[in-house]
């Protein structure tokens, strides 16, 4: 079974929606068979990188509200982060561009490793407070996870995975993803949004039947 999912570094709900994955997939009687594709998408494709604003001066301006109440709104889903065993630290949180973390990621995937990669980036963004559209923390990470960094330097300074990135975007549009996270099992069933791992598991079931 293959399931492909449409994600964003910077989707607090992806990082949330991955952990309840997770746990439907380790009760699952396959998951041995299950292949894992993760697949770009932007939700601030125009968005500029800068380390000096907080994650809640950026969520003010994106959203036209006060900065009290962005603050509010993510401290709600810092607290829903909590009850998966995640922790969301958004006064460190840099906003940032995600697409060259995207490049990375299918970086990652030549090397079979974005599985991996998908869940460093995560943590960088949401709990290190890193700055993911910075080349030295992303050739860091190539090395943490056994990678090569200078061959993703490589890439990255040839506009390598670019096009791949675009792909995503463009395949996700086509097939009417409107937000994300985006789970499609066997180009057959669809879950969209952080659902509890009891629909996830559901349809894992369903779809292992109707093979």
């Amino acid at each position: 079974m293959k399931i492909e999912i449409w994600s964003d570094i910077m989707c607090p709900f992806c990082y949330i929606g991955k952990r309840k994955f997770e746990v439907a997939l380790a009760q699952f009687e396959h998951k041995d068979t299950v292949e894992i594709e993760w697949k770009s998408f932007l939700l601030s494709p125009e968005m500029q990188t800068d380390p000096s604003k907080t994650i809640h001066q950026f969520l003010a301006d994106h959203k036209g509200i006060s900065l009290d109440e962005a603050t509010g709104m993510n401290d709600n889903v810092a607290h829903i982060a909590a009850q998966v065993g995640l922790q969301y630290n958004f006064d460190k949180t840099i906003p940032a561009n995600s697409f060259n973390a995207h490049r990375f990621l299918h970086f990652a995937k030549q090397h079979g490793k974005q599985n991996e990669a998908e869940e460093h980036l995560f943590k960088a963004y949401f709990t290190e407070g890193k700055n993911i559209d910075d080349a030295p923390i992303l050739m860091d990470m190539a090395t943490s996870l056994g990678l090569d960094a200078k061959a993703f330097a490589a890439a990255m300074g040839n506009g390598d995975f670019t096009n791949d990135v675009i792909a995503d975007i463009q395949e996700a549009q086509a097939l009417g993803v409107r937000g994300v996270p985006f789970f499609v099992f066997d180009r057959k069933y669809a879950v969209s949004g952080a659902q509890d791992p009891a629909a996830f598991l559901e349809t894992l079931e369903t779809v292992a039947s109707s093979q």
